[in-house]
């Protein structure tokens, strides 16, 4: 994943919406028209534009079934993410208040 990447699903991710249609699409696949039922305030052309933002950031997989447009969540570019951005800088302070539970409780097994 490179810069430019990166910078796309941060993005996408920057927005409310889109990161609640993800949300939605994490429990299953949805067809655009029933995601366009669950965001009532929103136009379907709005629905569409929020949908392919989050495509071009590779969030979101389509699959077309004739004139139907099926939208899955690709969690791929997620976990590049955490583990570039979140997993590196958790990891030591994690493993640090690992040990702090260990000596307070008076742990003997030592975690690494």
């Amino acid at each position: 994943m490179d810069r430019a990447d990166d910078d796309l699903v941060w993005r996408a991710l920057a927005d409310p919406t889109r990161r609640a249609v993800l949300d939605l699409l994490a429990k299953r696949a949805h067809t655009t028209g029933q995601v366009v039922a669950r965001f009532g305030g929103l136009s379907r052309t709005g629905v569409m534009k929020h949908l392919d933002v989050l495509e071009t950031a590779g969030l979101v997989v389509v699959r077309r079934e004739g004139r139907v447009r099926w939208n899955h969540l690709n969690p791929v570019p997620v976990q590049r993410i955490h583990d570039r951005w979140v997993s590196r800088h958790v990891q030591g302070t994690a493993g640090a208040l690992s040990r702090l539970k260990d000596h307070v409780e008076g742990t003997k097994e030592r975690r690494r």
